[in-house]
């Protein structure tokens, strides 16, 4: 017998020290849509799946340079309505943000979709990796 794989949610990761692959560094452009220019790091978490069937994707708040790669801990998660998958929100070592500090951070690229931001309210220490 085949058991239904579960589906992947933003907050089974409240807590989890993650790395994120900047594939969208602060400052960048959108690949498809070259007006929205990425306000903080973006990437993904290597080796994950989200709904849409790519990897899990991941705002990262409280570096202000443009990043390769970053570890730290997941404090929020961005729920999409109208998507099919979750954001996660990694802060660096030692950073709160308020569900309305994360809204504003990354509403240069989230006021096109319906969402909700859930906090976790542990946060704790990360690394970061500049790029070159």
């Amino acid at each position: 017998m085949i058991k239904p794989v579960k589906p992947i949610r933003g907050e089974d990761y409240f807590g989890k020290e993650v790395k994120v692959v900047i594939d969208r560094p602060l400052g960048s452009r959108h690949p498809d849509y070259p007006d929205l220019v990425y306000q903080v790091n973006y990437g993904f978490l290597p080796g994950t799946k989200a709904a849409d069937g790519e990897e899990i994707d991941a705002y990262v708040l409280g570096v202000k340079s443009p990043l390769k790669a970053f570890s730290g801990r997941v404090i929020a998660v961005v729920r999409r309505f109208d998507d099919n998958e979750d954001k996660l929100v990694v802060a660096a070592a030692g950073q709160n943000f308020t569900a309305e500090e994360i809204s504003k951070k990354i509403e240069f690229q989230e006021k096109y979709f319906k969402n909700e931001i859930k906090i976790h309210e542990n946060t704790s220490t990360g690394h970061q990796e500049k790029s070159h």
